[in-house]
């Protein structure tokens, strides 16, 4: 028997939101916000509950990178989570990762954002991932998601079907959004906006 702890990744581990950071990293200022105004019907509705999350996420990937070579994705993914992930980390969050790695607890990343741009920093730092797909095909990003976005509901089904949590003595996990409820719901015990 063991000891597991699952964190959200954007918002709990970091201060800003990585998906906003990665688009911006990879098309520039200026393309970042033209591509917002374009967005904006479709952010106010997913702001104004009209549309789910993963609608709105779909739009803007595809907006902003359907087409795009996967090398050329791939490359920028890597280059964006070894070296620009670490600026927007809220340091208490990593002191308690730190912690449960030397307590010789199983870590898990469980989010919403996308896998390419985090499994990088996650194998970096020797933290399991649950993250959402992107589609590839043909050699190039469609913008679609591969699988459903990791949030909500999602995020305990794709625990569960990755980890016999029967096999744990001890559940953590820290959340701070709605999206991590269910996760929440999972733990022993859970902490909520705590960093």
């Amino acid at each position: 028997m063991s000891t597991i702890a699952f964190f959200d990744f954007d918002g709990t581990i970091t201060k800003d939101d990585s998906l906003l950071k990665f688009i911006r990293f990879v098309v520039g200022d200026g393309r970042f916000v033209f591509g917002l105004v374009v967005l904006s019907p479709v952010l106010v509705a997913y702001k104004l509950k009209l549309i789910p999350n993963y609608k709105a996420k779909q739009k803007m990937l595809s907006w902003f990178f359907k087409g795009m070579r996967k090398k050329v994705f791939l490359k920028v993914a890597n280059e964006y989570s070894l070296v620009h992930i670490d600026k927007i980390l809220r340091p208490k969050a990593m002191e308690k990762i730190a912690w449960h790695k030397a307590q010789g607890h199983q870590v898990v990343i469980v989010s919403a954002s996308i896998d390419c741009w985090l499994r990088p920093w996650c194998e970096k730092n020797g933290l399991e991932l649950i993250a959402t797909k992107l589609e590839i095909k043909d050699d190039e990003i469609t913008g679609k998601l591969l699988t459903k976005n990791c949030y909500g509901i999602e995020k305990a089904n794709r625990i569960r079907e990755q980890y016999d949590l029967a096999r744990y003595n001890y559940i953590y996990a820290y959340g701070d959004s709605r999206g991590d409820r269910e996760m929440l719901e999972l733990a022993d015990e859970k902490f909520y906006k705590i960093f």
